[in-house]
């Protein structure tokens, strides 16, 4: 599945238009690709796009009233045609969240699928300025959807957020407790992104309690 969604997606960005001049999310709530359903590349699962916080305001009592579900897909075209007239990570505006979740899994603590679980955390280096950040999200997207993590069936999805004191791309995982797991998926994105920092894994039930005093349960 990986291999092929390579290969298909190297064509796909070479003959998919980008629209850079468009400033809102929803616009792509419509696919744009009309091409016969038998001609696409099904993926293994289908995902869903989030966004929220479209103001750039992040009240921590609020959070969550702004997220919204904008665009489910399950073929490599389909999520190409919604990649390609979106907005970048670097475009928008602090305090925004992009979140890429299985569908059926909503990026929220409370929902069954993320409630045991937690998130590695990776931060792009300022040195390579915002296009770090592109780079980082679209990798960790192409390696999500194209299955390319042996432990696959443990990862629920994949948030950017973007804030003025530094950006942070997570992938939140199923079982905290399943520490090969973790541990896996940590080091195999590590690769992924071609990250030399450290990356650290935070239990969801250990930021709840702790808030900012919450210490990362595994690092790679």
């Amino acid at each position: 599945m990986a291999d092929e969604l390579a290969e298909t997606t190297k064509s796909l960005r070479l003959d998919d238009p980008k629209a850079d001049d468009l400033e809102e999310v929803e616009i792509a709530e419509k696919p744009v690709d009309e091409a016969p359903r038998a001609k696409k590349h099904p993926l293994e699962h289908s995902w869903t796009f989030w966004f929220d916080n479209p103001n750039g305001k992040q009240k921590q009592a609020t959070w969550g009233s702004s997220l919204r579900a904008v665009y489910t897909f399950d073929t490599v075209e389909d999520f190409w045609c919604f990649y390609n007239n979106v907005l970048q990570p670097s475009k928008l505006n602090a305090g925004a969240d992009f979140h890429c979740f299985k569908a059926g899994i909503e990026p929220k603590w409370e929902d069954p699928k993320c409630a045991h679980g937690g998130k590695w955390t990776a931060q792009p280096p300022r040195s390579g300025g915002k296009a770090a950040l592109d780079t980082y999200w679209l990798h960790t997207l192409l390696a999500m959807i194209g299955e390319q993590f042996d432990e696959s069936e443990e990862i629920c999805g994949a948030v950017v957020s973007v804030r003025r004191a530094q950006d942070k791309i997570a992938i939140w995982t199923k079982t905290a407790s399943n520490e090969a797991a973790q541990v896996t998926i940590g080091k195999q994105w590590k690769d992924i992104i071609d990250c030399n920092d450290k990356l650290g894994y935070l239990v969801h039930e250990d930021a709840k309690r702790q808030e900012k005093g919450a210490k990362n349960r595994y690092t790679v």
